[in-house]
């Protein structure tokens, strides 16, 4: 009766695990590939999504703020390279950043990095809408901007409270210069209030600020 028994387990055991040539052959080369099988994708292929998304946020991860100054910010404008005092004067108030292209570039270059550029695309854009005279070229101009930073399905819409966009939408009925005024302040005075203190803090004007300093010395 025990050798009976012994072979009864046998026997299940070879009808629930079935080993084929196919099956081994697979299980090598799991093991083989399994330093790059993701939780998902038990083929462990190269074209695995799961590897391609985590390989990108490796890549990104690696992206340095120099590597994205390279790269050329979008609308980029045109300044010669600032100067030790200019770069010491842009501490001294917000006003005085805001006031030359060197300092607008450099603090566009600190809010890419913290994915708020649009702010100060608006504030540009609102800047060069004042300077039109046309009239229909300031109705184009208007639209474009509200599409681009207005428009809840904009992927660069600005952050309004709901006053500021009421008077926004009444005066799109009629487009002029100063369309986005109440918006262009608000934006502004977040501007100088939430990322300007950050921005005297961070790497990008610190390094600037050294290099500038650093140049007599090494002259």
């Amino acid at each position: 009766p025990m050798g009976s028994e012994r072979t009864e387990i046998r026997k299940r055991q070879m009808a629930t695990t079935p080993e084929t040539p196919a099956a081994a052959q697979a299980q090598l080369s799991t093991g083989n590939r399994g330093s790059n099988a993701c939780c998902f994708c038990w083929c462990c292929c190269c074209s695995c999504s799961c590897l391609t998304v985590r390989n990108q946020e490796e890549e990104r991860a690696r992206r340095t703020s120099h590597e994205l100054q390279a790269e050329g910010i979008p609308n980029c404008e045109e300044s010669p390279a600032p100067t030790l005092e200019e770069v010491n004067a842009w501490a001294q108030s917000f006003d005085k950043l805001m006031l030359t292209p060197a300092g607008r570039n450099a603090f566009r270059e600190f809010l890419r990095t913290e994915f708020s550029e649009e702010n100060m695309l608006f504030w540009m854009a609102c800047e060069e809408l004042k300077q039109e005279s046309n009239k229909n070229a300031i109705e184009e101009k208007a639209r474009l901007i509200y599409e681009d930073y207005i428009s809840i399905l904009s992927p660069k819409e600005v952050s309004l409270d709901s006053r500021v966009r009421e008077v926004i939408n009444r005066n799109m009925l009629e487009p002029s210069q100063h369309t986005f005024d109440d918006a262009q302040l608000q934006i502004y005075t977040l501007m100088h209030r939430d990322s300007y203190p950050r921005f005297m803090n961070s790497a990008i004007y610190k390094d600037l600020l050294q290099s500038l300093s650093e140049k007599p010395i090494e002259a």
